[in-house]
């Protein structure tokens, strides 16, 4: 990640452009962070390149929403027949994509705004579940689509907002470290608790 951040740092000028294409391929289970490249997109619309920040907010939102259809998709499509593919296997284990099925039997899109915050992987989850399940595509676009923009303008205000005041931030960044340390701390957890009932 560190090599895709300096990437973006240096064609600053069409960081847009850059973060919409890995946010494509994140949707096809490259291992690349949708967080961190929001992140990093809020940072340099508030630092670097603010005359940009309408695009880089709109290729992080358009990126992330995009390769959620790509994942609807491909579940859609191709449905159980994804287990002959070695690599989806290993990523998508049918006992997780079955407890997944029963949240959405059970909360409906609801799974999905919930499920639009838990990173590592179970977001693709999700979308290739919703595929495999036929959920109604309108019903798809409208629940993620709600999603997506409440998750990305969250991360993406709160990184622009850090990039803004990083003067006054550092004063508090002892404060910062260990609020970042106990949010991923939680956030491990609960993936841990999420892939075990899985």
């Amino acid at each position: 990640m560190e090599t895709i951040t300096a990437f973006i740092e240096a064609h600053v000028n069409y960081a847009h452009w850059v973060t919409f294409g890995l946010l494509i391929l994140a949707g096809l289970n490259v291992p690349i962070s949708e967080d961190l490249l929001i992140l990093v997109s809020g940072v340099l619309a508030s630092t670097v390149v603010p005359e940009n920040l309408w695009k880089l907010f709109f290729a992080v939102f358009l990126g992330a929403y995009l390769s959620d259809w790509m994942v609807y998709w491909m579940g859609r499509i191709w449905g159980p027949s994804l287990w002959r593919i070695r690599w989806f296997s290993r990523l998508f284990k049918p006992k997780r994509l079955e407890q997944i099925t029963h949240y959405y039997n059970r909360y409906g899109v609801l799974t999905l705004l919930i499920g639009r915050f838990i990173p590592f992987g179970v977001r693709n989850a999700l979308f290739v579940t919703a595929g495999i399940a036929r959920m109604p595509f309108r019903k798809f676009l409208l629940g993620d689509g709600i999603a997506c923009l409440i998750s990305n303008s969250t991360l993406f205000a709160l990184a622009y907002y850090c990039g803004k005041n990083s003067t006054s931030i550092m004063s508090y960044i002892h404060v910062i470290v260990f609020s970042i340390f106990l949010f991923s701390l939680i956030g491990y957890i609960c993936y841990k608790k999420f892939r075990t009932a899985c």
